[in-house]
């Protein structure tokens, strides 16, 4: 019987075990027992977040032929490059090759150390900044109910400004409670709870779109989206280009998940192929984010014409009944929770697994503390990863509080990942696991794609840098109430 050495995780010894044990894969790490519905259920959670809420707005930009076509396009290649992405997981072969337990340690493999660092350095201020993103967005829906609330007893025309900084705290104080679940493995539970709430203020939303859209006497919208002018809808030539561009960050934001694509996929127990059932799992998670966003991107847009809200729920086009609209942004809030989760671990991994080699022999970072406590049962805590994970989550709490623009924030996020980790890194490893010659036919369509996608991650972080620059011109830090 082939032996291996597995490693114990908690206070670094080692211990040797069959090849073949119940309890051990491989590799000789704890067995995985993920499977292709705990994979959709990460997917979900991490394509269908608050980017769904924007898609109205973006589609308001471009028009009823552009919008929807820009929406398909993404769809096209996030998938077909996740796809490709899938094939990483093990190098040189896809099916019987070594693991790659990171996204980074799959661009190693394939790429080398260079482009490891620079896969490293785009792929964890991504996770950081699209952690900053949800703590935006939850504190928005948090305050979208404070202001529910109110409109509902003081009238529709009441002001009801509301200061987003004590809900970005409270936010942060439960990320500091729930960051302490120590990996992926262990979040499953999570992550279908936010993928529930995901599909229910999604469809929550789609409901009233269509309700509103109904309605007589407001417009529903253009095929060239809101236009150049002097009308009371109408804006400047380099204004419709500015919004046009951010809104490409956006519905790009709206479909990111490959970052952590590689960390989903080392969750799934084998047989069969991790790779097979990856790729089951993006099929289901893409197919229906997309039948999400295209129903609920164009049904807003039906409903608020080129008025659409940046934020669908909590752009108040909506009003009554305020209990609905309540309690989607509750779905919203518990949603994020799970997502901010979902990207945080990555990070959460590769700095906790650098130390640890760093120092081995630290009691401080290596060893763990068991509590028992009522209702929670036996909590294995550890003093490092508690001072490491809420230093990562007062930063993320802090920067969101100081940028605290959603559209912006959302699009430039979506915009700087983009093209390096769905595209790019990508097709790169493909082309070098699968030894495609230079100038064949499926290495000019590669390159093209990678080119293309790469224009729109530019074009798209320009929209959002001066979406910003406008905001900040009325923006006090820490004061200014919404």
């Amino acid at each position: 019987m082939v032996q291996v050495q597995a490693v114990d995780m908690e206070n670094g010894s080692k211990r040797s075990t069959s090849a073949y044990s119940e309890e051990y894969d491989d590799d000789g790490r704890p067995r995985r027992t993920g499977s292709m519905w705990t994979a959709s259920a990460h997917v979900i959670t991490a394509v269908i977040g608050s980017g769904v809420l924007s898609l109205a707005w973006s589609i308001a930009q471009m028009g009823w032929i552009a919008g929807p076509i820009t929406l398909i396009f993404f769809a096209f290649v996030t998938y077909y490059t996740s796809l490709l992405l899938a094939d990483c997981y093990r190098s040189p072969d896809p099916i019987t090759g070594k693991r790659n337990y990171t996204y980074m340690d799959a661009v190693k493999a394939n790429l080398g150390s260079t482009q490891q660092w620079l896969c490293a350095f785009t792929q964890y201020t991504n996770l950081w900044a699209t952690a900053v993103g949800y703590t935006v967005t939850a504190s928005t829906s948090m305050v979208a109910i404070k202001r529910s609330n109110c409109f509902h007893s003081n009238g529709d025309n009441s002001p009801c400004y509301i200061s987003n900084n004590p809900y970005m705290i409270t936010f942060g104080v439960f990320q500091i409670i729930f960051s302490q679940i120590p990996d992926f493995h262990r979040m499953w539970w999570l992550s279908i709870i936010a993928a529930v709430m995901s599909l229910s203020y999604s469809s929550i939303g789609l409901g009233l779109g269509i309700g509103k859209a109904f309605e007589s006497g407001h417009s529903h919208g253009s095929i060239g989206g809101i236009g150049i002018g002097h009308g009371s809808d109408d804006v400047s030539g380099a204004t419709k280009v500015w919004q046009v561009f951010q809104a490409l960050g956006n519905i790009a934001f709206a479909y990111s998940f490959s970052s952590i694509l590689i960390e989903i996929q080392d969750t799934v127990k084998n047989p069969p192929a991790e790779n097979k059932t990856m790729k089951r799992a993006t099929l289901i998670g893409v197919s229906t984010t997309t039948f999400f966003y295209m129903t609920i991107g164009c049904v807003g847009y039906a409903a608020f014409g080129n008025n659409a809200p940046g934020n669908l729920l909590t752009g108040f086009g909506f009003y009554n009944p305020y209990w609905l609209i309540n309690f989607a942004n509750a779905c919203i809030v518990v949603h994020l929770v799970g997502a901010y989760q979902v990207f945080s671990q990555p990070i959460f991994a590769v700095v906790e697994s650098w130390i640890g080699k760093r120092w081995p022999r630290s009691r401080f970072i290596h060893n763990t503390h068991v509590m028992n406590m009522a209702f929670f049962g036996r909590l294995h805590m550890n003093l490092f990863r508690l001072v490491w994970r809420t230093a990562f989550v007062l930063t993320t709490t802090l920067f969101a509080m100081l940028f605290p623009f959603f559209n912006d924030i959302v699009g430039l996020i979506g915009a700087y990942g983009f093209w390096p980790l769905t595209v790019y890194f990508p097709v790169a490893m493909y082309i070098n696991q699968q030894n495609i010659r230079r100038w064949s036919t499926k290495w000019v369509w590669l390159q093209i794609l990678s080119l293309v996608s790469l224009l729109v991650s530019i074009v798209a972080a320009l929209g959002s840098v001066e979406g910003i620059y406008q905001d900040l011109k009325h923006y006090t830090p820490f004061k200014t109430k919404y």
